[in-house]
Order: C-alpha cells, then structure tokens, then sequence
C-alpha cells in the first residue's frame, strides 16, 4: 500500500470538481494543504483533514502542487502571477494541472515550469462531483515518466482507470477529443430526443440530464478541438456545425444553465416546448441507466 503521506501536497481550485477531488486525498490521509480564491468555499475541507491557507505563497514548500481551475490564464496566473506559487522565488518538485487547457498553453506553462526546475504533469479528468464521490474518476496523464510514478498512488486515490499516455502534451489532445465528442453527441442526443418527443414517448422515457455544465465552457472545449484541428490538418466539419450552435444557446439565455439545454433549444426549433416530467433517473453510477459521463454532467440515456 502506497505511503500517502511520502509527499506534501497543495491543492489551487475548489469548484464541484477540484472540491471533491481534494476531499478524496484529505479522506485518504494525505498531508494536503488547500487554497482558493475565495476562502470559505474551501473551508469544510478541514473537516476531512486538509489545511485551508490564505496565499498561494504558503505552497511552494510543497513537493506536488494540484491545480483545478477554469482556463489556461488561470493557471498561469495562480503559478506565475505577482501573488502566484513561485512569486516568492520558492518552487514545487512536480506541478499537475487537471485544468481543460489548449495544448499550446500547456506547452508554455511546461516550458516555464522546467526552466525553474519544476516537472509539469498534465492530469485533464473525466467524471463529475458526483462520479468523484463514487470513486469513478478517470484520469489520462502526460509528462515524464519519474513525474507520474510520483503522482500515480494519489491519482489512484481520487478515481480509478488511471492512464498515462506518455511525455508532452499527450494527455491534453485525449482530453480534448473527449470534450469534443460529447459535445457532437449531445447535439445530436437532443435532435433523436426531441424526435422521439414529437412522436408520442416521453422525453424522460428516453434521456435527461443534470446541471453541472456551462455551454460557454462547451463552446471553449469545442474551440479547443477546432484549433488541434487545424493545427494537425484535420477536417472536422461535425464540431464546427456543433459549435456553430452554442451561442444561440447563449443567446437564449441558458448561460448558468447545463449545456444539455440543447435539449431545450433542439424543441424550439422543433415546435414544441418541453415540460419537466419530475421522474426520478438514475445518475449514470448505477445500474438501472446507461449513462454518458462527460467530465461536466451527467445524461442518461435510458435502456428500454
């Protein structure tokens, strides 16, 4: 069994991902110290065990510094900022950032990591709150291999169906084909959805979904798969349309709102307007319901 404390560990971004992801270590007895912007949101963490600091410059003296936040500029921020993890000089063995970035910003924070003498291990997640709390996180992880030996028992402890992929910025591109996948088949769920409507079921019958994720941060992963796109040379006309239709959605205002309200916007287009059903569906982590965890929400599709 591995020792969970061999390594002191920080955590920067406590969402409804990182929050559960850092809860999991505490919960495994790690010595992990946590920060985020604001305060009281990772406060209940010291109830499993963590330690909640006031600055960013109370982590350096870590060994692995986990980071879990919106955009590859917050992470430049939290690490390289006037405030950041290594404004005071001091600097962490090993950085994991599980944040959906574009490759060319991981390239860049790897670069500036390495020449400070500081290993970038990119660790993008698949799951939800929800799915960390069963322990089926799935993580795909790049960098070098020492880095990942390192990392791996507390990876392990967050999830399962941990995988690495190899050096550079591997584990990004899987990321990002991932996003952009779901993003078409969501699209494409809402039209056979909305189908199925029209023709007499009902839409619970067939697929429902719950809110954890934004349609501006859909539209940032599908813009992340059009760029590798172009960067690489490959056509991808499927997600350009797919994204051609998320800021209408935007537009409709369904911007706090889960981006499976492509539902919702797929029945205007269609005529009809969908009602809440108040069925109870299963999350996807049992049994009863086939489930398409996208690493934001969740959406059953029902097996009839």
């Amino acid at each position: 069994m591995a020792d969970m404390k061999k390594h002191k560990l920080g955590w920067i971004g406590i969402g409804r991902m990182g929050y559960a992801m850092a809860e999991r270590l505490a919960q495994a007895g790690c010595d992990i110290s946590v920060w985020n912007r604001t305060r009281s949101k990772a406060e209940p963490l010291a109830a499993s065990g963590a330690k909640v600091v006031d600055s960013l410059t109370d982590l350096p003296d870590c060994d692995i510094v986990f980071i879990m936040v919106s955009t590859g500029k917050d992470v430049k921020e939290v690490l390289f900022g006037a405030n950041g993890v290594m404004s005071k000089g001091k600097a962490p063995q090993i950085v994991v950032d599980s944040t959906s970035i574009s490759l060319e910003e991981s390239a860049e924070i790897r670069e500036t990591l390495s020449s400070k003498g500081v290993k970038l291990l990119a660790a993008p997640v698949s799951g939800n709150a929800q799915v960390i709390k069963a322990g089926k996180l799935t993580v795909v992880a790049s960098g070098p291999q020492d880095a990942f030996d390192a990392v791996s028992p507390y990876l392990a402890a967050i999830g399962q169906g941990v995988s690495y992929v190899g050096d550079g910025e591997l584990a990004r591109i899987a990321k990002i084909c991932h996003n952009v996948m779901l993003g078409v088949v969501i699209q494409n769920l809402c039209e056979i959805t909305v189908l199925a409507e029209k023709a007499g079921m009902q839409h619970h019958a067939f697929l429902d979904f719950h809110v954890t994720f934004t349609p501006k941060l859909l539209r940032k992963d599908l813009d992340l798969g059009l760029n590798a796109g172009k960067t690489y040379g490959v056509p991808m006309p499927l997600t350009s349309l797919t994204r051609d239709i998320v800021p209408t959605l935007i537009g409709h205002g369904y911007t706090d709102q889960d981006f499976a309200t492509l539902l919702l916007l797929q029945a205007k287009a269609s005529g009809i307007e969908l009602q809440p059903e108040n069925v109870e569906i299963g999350d996807g982590l049992s049994a009863e319901s086939g489930s398409m965890n996208d690493g934001r929400s969740t959406v059953s599709l029902r097996n009839r």
